[in-house]
């Protein structure tokens, strides 16, 4: 219900603030269940995106959203709640799992899933590898995997963590749909791991194509971790 309430008078102000565009948004179906796969730039991203799509849009968010006794930690778990977001545990294993139940009911539901299939926000602005988990959900529901390219978000938000600056614009560009079950098709007989694989890179072709980044074969998360750990060794 928050969603439904807040977005008219978010987006009215972000319009007038940053006026974002969107294009290709013919190629999101007005009903079904539908997935959409984005990179992802900063947390600008899920205002951004769902708000320029006519019908509400559930993400997966990080757990840690949610967690914590803190009348700040509750203040903020209602609202993300409220707005269509779900926790999911990124550690792997049984967390993985909840994820991936957690999509599949949204989409059994016939609704839209979004999702960042890089895993976290680009540290650099380049296009990471993607996680199986979009592939996962797409084969067991059939439903299509719509690819969305932001742009301008990665200028927009050097040195800052939540708000953009108001140039450049920021864009959404969204590409045709990806019918995973069709590649799946035209790999014959593969295995479940090769098949998740070639789904995956299939879409992030696509969003590569839409976004003009620079690909790299890394997951994200890694070189994250990397730059923490080269961090906390230059503090010692």
């Amino acid at each position: 219900m928050l969603y439904e309430i807040a977005k008219p008078f978010v987006m009215g102000v972000v319009r007038v603030v940053w006026d974002p565009t969107i294009e290709g948004r013919e190629h999101i179906p007005e009903t079904g269940a539908v997935i959409l796969a984005s990179n992802h730039h900063s947390y600008a991203d899920t205002v951004f995106l769902p708000g320029q799509v006519r019908r509400t849009v559930h993400f997966l968010g990080k757990s840690d959203i949610f967690t914590g006794a803190s009348p700040w930690n509750r203040v903020a778990a209602s609202i993300m709640r409220g707005l269509h977001v779900m926790p999911v545990d990124r550690t792997g294993g049984s967390a993985a799992s909840s994820a991936i139940a957690g999509a599949l009911a949204v989409l059994e539901a016939g609704e839209i899933l979004g999702i960042y299939p890089e895993g976290t926000r680009s540290p650099d602005g380049r296009l990471y590898r993607g996680k199986t988990g979009v592939a996962r959900v797409a084969l067991a529901t059939g439903a299509p995997i719509v690819p969305v390219a932001m742009l301008g978000v990665h200028e927009a938000h050097q040195g800052r963590k939540y708000l953009p600056r108001r140039r450049p614009r920021i864009r959404v560009v969204v590409g045709k749909q990806v019918d995973a079950r069709s590649v799946a098709l035209s790999l014959g007989a593969a295995d479940e791991g090769t098949v998740l694989r070639a789904v995956t890179d299939h879409v992030m072709d696509r969003i590569q194509e839409l976004s003009g980044q620079e690909r790299t074969e890394e997951y994200a998360a890694d070189v994250k971790r990397r730059l923490r750990e080269a961090s906390a060794r230059r503090e010692v």
